[in-house]
């Protein structure tokens, strides 16, 4: 349960850090086997309200699980509000009766498979069965709700260790990548029994040359690495990793131990999100520190009604351009396009990767 943007009850107790941070919280159950992740809003006011909501949009980006989330729910609005952050489905709090008769509604309007409702018992619900069974997909009984127990995630292998083209020392390099980046976080390396473990924990454990023993990674910090693929190059002797990396992958507190630059020239990023997150990145500092004569904060200066009025016209002037036969025009409009997009989603507080997800469950 949130309260005040903190995780104050769950059903199993972590640390005070964790304990403190529900977005922590939920991608440490969602990487543990959760099948599933519920949460309920206990704000006491219409501000609290609105910061949870921005918080359940931080545990919906972090978990891969389904967010079903519930509380606070007063009005069709505030269901809408619970979707848009990104759950999968909106739990009604049958104890209240105006909860019940919101049930109609906003079944029919958002869909029955997105509408839940919380009960004391699952063989005891009050007066609306019959709503329930029109409108409502699932019923969640409360009284039993059992306690998270964190699974090991054994991973289907296709290679056996003698297939490995060893190093003299018995070792197989492994380079580590963040699964949704694409980022190189480090390098290690692993005998046969690290290997092992990795497949059997799913999470990456590896041989420390320096201390001659096993390593598994985030023992101590807590930054566990947890295995989304395991790939082998074309000669076998060495392994990529694409994991998800809780905290820092580096000692330093870097995210990426690759972090001295050594030589550079100069190229152009045409990794197209990655162009997208740097532009976005750009405004969103436009937005957090203000420079002088910037379009950009003009824009933000004017407010959503600047915004709005500026998309209306470039989508208006891309068909223009789309009706032309020079896709030059195109390129150019559909740039200015998505320029103004963005700036709509700083101030709204959507990210890049609230639309990739999007696009990826349709």
């Amino acid at each position: 349960m949130m309260e005040k943007n903190r995780a104050v009850i769950y059903l199993n107790k972590k640390t005070a850090e964790e304990e403190q941070d529900p977005a922590v919280l939920a991608r440490y159950y969602s990487d543990n086997g959760a099948e599933e992740i519920l949460v309920f809003d206990c704000s006491d006011t219409e501000a609290e309200h609105e910061a949870s909501i921005g918080m359940l949009k931080e545990i919906c980006r972090a978990a891969e699980v389904p967010v079903k989330a519930g509380g606070h729910i007063e009005r069709t609005e505030d269901v809408k509000k619970f979707l848009y952050a990104g759950c999968s489905k909106v739990i009604l709090n049958y104890a209240k009766q105006s909860n019940i008769d919101l049930t109609k509604e906003v079944s029919t309007r958002f869909g029955k498979e997105k509408i839940a409702a919380s009960v004391d018992s699952s063989d005891v619900v009050s007066a609306p069965a019959a709503l329930a069974e029109e409108y409502v997909s699932e019923l969640i009984s409360m009284e039993e709700l059992k306690p998270f127990k964190e699974q090991l995630r054994p991973l289907n292998c296709n290679m056996e260790w003698p297939e490995f083209k060893l190093g003299p020392d018995g070792l197989v390099p492994v380079v580590v990548q963040d699964y949704r980046t694409d980022e190189v976080l480090m390098a290690a390396y692993m005998n046969e029994e690290a290997f092992h473990k990795t497949i059997e924990t799913g999470k990456m454990t590896y041989f420390s040359r320096s201390r001659q023993s096993l390593w598994l990674k985030g023992e101590t910090s807590g930054h566990y690495q947890y295995v989304k693929e395991l790939r082998v190059d074309c000669d076998c002797d060495t392994i990529l990793a694409k994991v998800s990396q809780t905290g820092a992958a580096c000692h330093t507190g870097n995210h990426s131990c690759f972090f001295h630059e050594i030589a550079k020239t100069e190229y152009q990023n045409t990794n197209p999100l990655k162009v997208f997150e740097h532009v976005y990145g750009i405004i969103g500092d436009r937005k957090a520190h203000p420079k002088e004569g910037s379009y950009t904060n003009y824009l933000f200066d004017k407010g959503i009604d600047k915004i709005l009025k500026k998309i209306g016209e470039e989508s208006a002037e891309l068909i223009i351009a789309a009706k032309n036969p020079n896709p030059e025009e195109i390129k150019y409009e559909l740039s200015d396009l998505l320029y103004h997009a963005m700036v709509l989603m700083v101030e709204r507080g959507v990210t890049w990767e609230d639309v990739i997800r999007e696009l990826a469950n349709r």
